[in-house]
């Protein structure tokens, strides 16, 4: 049947012609990139409004941020815009109850890079975004990619209902794990996904032969050691993922936001998988937009065999660009996209394995 896309109007033209007054739900740097894209389209926002626990008189671009109840009270009908992102059950919940009241958009800005994911853009990319469809190994993988490419033009929240997984899925029915694993963990953080690998094996009866993880921002890595010190055989690095070994500049962000940009305030130490792993079994990325960069420098592991765990969202062309670029380095590897519980699309992943099928 084919890739098939229903949405042709982007959440900016929406938001450009409607005559309904316009709150955005949250402040900081989502609403920030936000109101930029706002201005360049001569879009009016009306004011911001947070959690109540979160509003104490606040003040935001010159507005007095309310909470949604005071907004309702005083206005009959208007449009929300969510401005932060969400990814556990109670709050995620509370925005969707929003969505029943509201009309609610969550416009999709990109983590890193530039442009925005609106029609033309899909329009400009459709071979591949079709050739990416037409490689998916299974018919989650294909609804999920289709519900959230509708999202990312429109940017309503229903796409991401429809096609939410649970985390546990990945190691119960993708990522099967046998006796020898090597794991090299990209954007290890704090050691979260290092604990969660280490638990599957537990769970699943193998033992791993080894882990490696790389933790470019300094107190991150300083709570990874501490976080995995009871782990066996496994090497952490302070260093960034990349296409190879030198210096990258790096954001001074803390958390998960951390990356590396040209903008960067400080130089980090930069390494290629290639250049540490004979061997990997799996490698997990979630760099921050360097997963193409991290891709590359893992080449000789791909082709050699490496099962693939890799976010699929931080660029507007990740959609596309990472599964073509793994397909490209191991035709072998089956590839499946699954989208966790979160709002925007983030937590939208991608996984290379040699077959979910029959143990193979």
């Amino acid at each position: 049947m084919g890739l098939h896309i229903t949405e042709t109007a982007s959440c900016w033209e929406v938001l450009s012609k409607t005559r309904l007054p316009i709150f955005m739900y949250g402040m900081g740097l989502g609403a920030e990139k936000i109101l930029k894209v706002f201005e360049e389209k001569g879009i009016t926002c009306s004011g911001f409004f947070a959690s109540e626990g979160f509003v104490r008189g606040h003040e935001f671009k010159g507005h007095l941020v309310h909470t949604l109840k005071e907004v309702e009270e005083k206005v009959d009908d208007f449009i929300v815009v969510l401005a932060f992102a969400a990814g556990y059950e109670p709050l995620y919940s509370q925005i969707m109850d929003i969505s029943k009241r509201h009309m609610l958009i969550v416009p999709d800005v990109p983590v890193a890079g530039d442009g925005l994911f609106d029609h033309e853009y899909f329009l400009r990319n459709r071979d591949l975004f079709e050739k990416t469809y037409d490689l998916l190994a299974d018919d989650l993988s294909r609804k999920t990619y289709e519900a959230i490419i509708n999202f990312k033009i429109s940017g309503k929240p229903c796409y991401l209902d429809m096609c939410t997984s649970p985390r546990s899925e990945v190691y119960d029915d993708i990522v099967k794990l046998k006796d020898g694993e090597v794991f090299v963990d990209l954007g290890a953080y704090k050691g979260d996904t290092a604990e969660e690998f280490v638990k599957a094996c537990d769970k699943a009866g193998v033992t791993y032969k080894s882990i490696y993880a790389l933790e470019p921002n300094r107190k991150n890595y300083n709570k990874l050691l501490k976080n995995t010190e009871g782990y066996h055989d496994i090497s952490c690095f302070n260093a960034a993922a990349w296409e190879c070994e030198g210096k990258v500049s790096f954001t001074s962000n803390e958390g998960r936001m951390a990356r590396i940009s040209d903008k960067g305030e400080d130089l980090t130490d930069a390494m290629s998988v290639d250049s540490f792993c004979e061997q990997a079994t799996i490698i997990k990325l979630d760099v921050e937009g360097a997963e193409l960069q991290a891709l590359n420098g893992s080449s000789r592991n791909l082709e050699g065999g490496a099962q693939v765990m890799c976010a699929l969202y931080h660029r507007n062309e990740d959609m596309f660009r990472l599964p073509l670029f793994i397909h490209e380095k191991n035709p072998d590897l089956k590839l499946y996209i699954r989208h966790e519980l979160y709002i925007p699309a983030w937590e939208t992943n991608l996984y290379a394995v040699k077959g979910i099928e029959n143990g193979d």
